[in-house]
């Protein structure tokens, strides 16, 4: 058997972004991959294992067993179970935007100024940075990182305030010099220009403000684009 489970490229990421000596607490943990890895590494002091279902909770379980490592496993929704002075690094990884934030919102202690945020959204991410922004959070660095074909963003945030064009709000706001960064914004043009033509074909619930306002977000990430070729052009 290996000393360590192997982790997902976007779980690596993760796990070089965690603070050393950091007390984690991962939420949505499922098998339990990434605190073992930081555990038995010695990158995490401690390390919190939630999961809002029995199942992946037993498997997180299994996990630390087979590979000797102490978790604290938690059944619980989100953070409920945790208390703010456990963890100073919380991850959120592998789940929508949307659930990331609810978590974070029924947990207002995680913008105290006290606790590291590492969050991977796989869906909607444009409503996790919008959440922050709206709530007291600011994300102080955000990464790409290809994984099974897909691109995933994977944000640092804190406490503080940032204001977000409509272009960051929908692709990133610290990936001005991500390698990935052209690929992730083209994918998102496509997809918002696929929805507004199919609204367009619709014969029913049109609505023109609606459409305006996505063509104002293709128009902002065709400009930053524009800004990441300028930026990453030879010579710059």
């Amino acid at each position: 058997m290996a000393k360590e489970p192997a982790l997902t490229p976007r779980l690596r990421l993760l796990a070089d972004w965690v603070p050393a000596g950091a007390r984690l607490a991962d939420v949505g943990t499922d098998h339990g991959y990434l605190p073992v890895w930081l555990v038995l590494r010695g990158r995490a002091a401690s390390a919190i294992a939630s999961d809002l279902r029995p199942g992946p909770l037993s498997r997180a379980q299994k996990t630390a067993e087979d590979y000797g490592a102490k978790l604290d496993l938690r059944l619980c929704d989100g953070l409920s179970s945790v208390a703010p002075e456990e963890c100073d690094t919380v991850v959120i990884a592998g789940m929508g935007g949307e659930n990331i934030a609810a978590i974070l919102a029924a947990a207002p202690w995680t913008a105290d100024g006290g606790h590291t945020l590492l969050l991977q959204p796989q869906s909607r991410p444009e409503v996790l940075r919008g959440f922050l922004s709206g709530h007291g959070y600011v994300i102080q660095r955000e990464a790409l990182v290809r994984d099974r074909g897909h691109l995933y963003p994977v944000m640092e945030a804190g406490a503080g305030t940032m204001t977000l064009s409509l272009g960051q709000l929908y692709c990133g706001a610290k990936l001005l010099h991500d390698p990935l960064a052209e690929r992730y914004i083209i994918e998102k043009i496509i997809q918002l220009q696929g929805v507004v033509a199919g609204r367009s074909r619709s014969a029913h619930g049109k609505d023109p403000d609606d459409a305006d306002h996505l063509r104002d977000i293709i128009t902002d990430l065709l400009a930053m684009r524009e800004e990441w070729r300028h930026a990453n052009s030879p010579g710059n």
